[in-house]
């Protein structure tokens, strides 16, 4: 009767438990993951910036946010890429939810350095840009500066990941 009680029981937890977690739960060869939330020392770090798209740098303010909350040190944006139209003051109304994050990260000390060669490539000059930017005499040595200088490098990938369990599985999406 126990026996009977107990199926009856998981039976009953396995219908209220979401699909995904009964497969998680039955699909689990390698075990379960463990969580080291351990504290970041300070590292101070430069973000590769080359989107293609200038909307992008709305990722790139999550970034450089979540990084700097981490690591609690200083912290450059490299910028080199078409993203760099976005900095312009003639585009500011067609990118302006990215450009005032940006501005909202030079206020909290981010700094934002520029490749004037891509800029110039771009048909932009320095007067062109908004005031936090700094311009630069190219940005992959710019890079190599602050790395030499003890910087941690990163290229965060703006790719967000917002939803990507249900991408496989669009019925499970809620």
């Amino acid at each position: 009767m126990n026996i009977k009680l107990t199926g009856i029981v998981v039976a009953t937890v396995f219908a209220w438990m979401p699909l995904h977690q009964a497969l998680a739960t039955e699909f689990a060869p390698y075990g379960t993951a463990k969580a080291d939330m351990h504290a970041m020392p300070v590292t101070d770090t430069v973000f590769d910036a080359n989107y293609e798209d200038p909307q992008q740098l709305n990722i790139l303010y999550n970034f450089v946010k979540n990084t700097k909350r981490e690591t609690g040190g200083k912290v450059v944006v490299v910028t080199h890429g078409p993203e760099l139209r976005a900095f312009a003051k003639e585009n500011y109304l067609k990118y302006q939810s990215a450009m005032d994050k940006m501005a909202e990260l030079a206020k909290e000390g981010v700094e934002f350095k520029m490749c004037f060669n891509a800029m110039k490539a771009a048909g932009f000059a320095t007067e062109d840009m908004h005031g936090f930017v700094t311009v630069v005499p190219a940005g992959f040595p710019e890079l190599a500066y602050w790395q030499g200088k003890g910087y941690k490098y990163t290229y965060p990938l703006p790719l967000p990941v917002k939803d990507v369990r249900y991408l496989d599985q669009p019925q499970l999406k809620k």
